[in-house]
């Protein structure tokens, strides 16, 4: 049967590891800001309101999943998106957020307030 193919089992679970990569609401927010070009954990931190231990652990395990990619200059390091599309990803799944039926009006603003910034030119 072709759902049991090995080829798909493979597969499927490189995706499914993709996805749970993604499922930490921290991570997708690194996404966004890294849709903008590289940065560096500072500033991450700074963008995100997040303590920097925080942001440091969210991407070792972004590194270990293949999502970012570092690049060193002195004692910085700076973090890029490995496939910036996948930026585009996280539009793509407001799509699925909006189309829930009894979305809160709270979240409708929200989910547009996103868009705008997500959607917003890459400088790369």
């Amino acid at each position: 049967m072709y759902s049991t193919m090995p080829e798909t089992v493979c597969v499927s679970n490189e995706l499914a590891k993709l996805l749970s990569t993604l499922s930490h609401p921290d991570r997708v927010r690194i996404v966004s800001e890294l849709r903008q070009g590289e940065r560096d954990v500072n500033t991450l931190r700074d963008a995100l309101g997040l303590a920097q231990a925080r942001v440091s652990q969210q991407l070792a395990l972004m590194r270990s999943s293949r999502l970012v990619k570092i690049r060193r200059q002195g004692r910085l390091v700076f973090y890029r998106l490995s496939q910036p599309v996948l930026a585009d990803w996280l539009l793509d799944g407001l799509r699925f957020v909006e189309g829930e039926e009894g979305t809160a009006e709270k979240l409708q603003v929200a989910l547009g307030e996103a868009r705008v910034l997500w959607s917003i030119p890459t400088h790369e």
